[in-house]
């Protein structure tokens, strides 16, 4: 949330192992500083191509500051979803870096809704 009330709405690249949602983000950031205030933390992913889906996921979020060799995993995983095998160490050396900090979301509430435009 911002200081003056707003929601606090960001893209973000994140991963699930199955139960828990997994991001990293700046440990300075708006976005972490938010979490440390309120761990409660609402996302929603959409499918843009037709015929449409989304999920919404409400959660408490934790942090777990780590090295950057202990982040490193989770950010070759994470920048594999979206830049693809080729690319994800790349990307993972770079974002896995001090200063970093991993996000987990336990989801405590999920809606979802599959092919809006059947």
């Amino acid at each position: 949330m911002q200081s003056d009330g707003r929601p606090h709405i960001v893209p973000i690249w994140f991963i699930f192992d199955g139960v828990d949602l997994i991001f990293m983000t700046g440990g300075a950031s708006v976005k972490a500083q938010n979490i440390r205030r309120e761990p409660r933390v609402a996302m929603v992913v959409d499918e843009e191509r037709f015929p449409y889906s989304f999920v919404s996921i409400e959660g408490i979020a934790t942090i777990q500051e780590l090295s950057p060799t202990e982040l490193l995993p989770y950010s070759v995983a994470i920048a594999q979803r979206y830049v693809g095998r080729e690319r994800s160490a790349q990307f993972g050396a770079r974002n896995a870096v001090e200063g970093e900090i991993l996000v987990q979301i336990r989801p405590t509430k999920v809606v979802s809704a599959k092919d809006l435009a059947d």
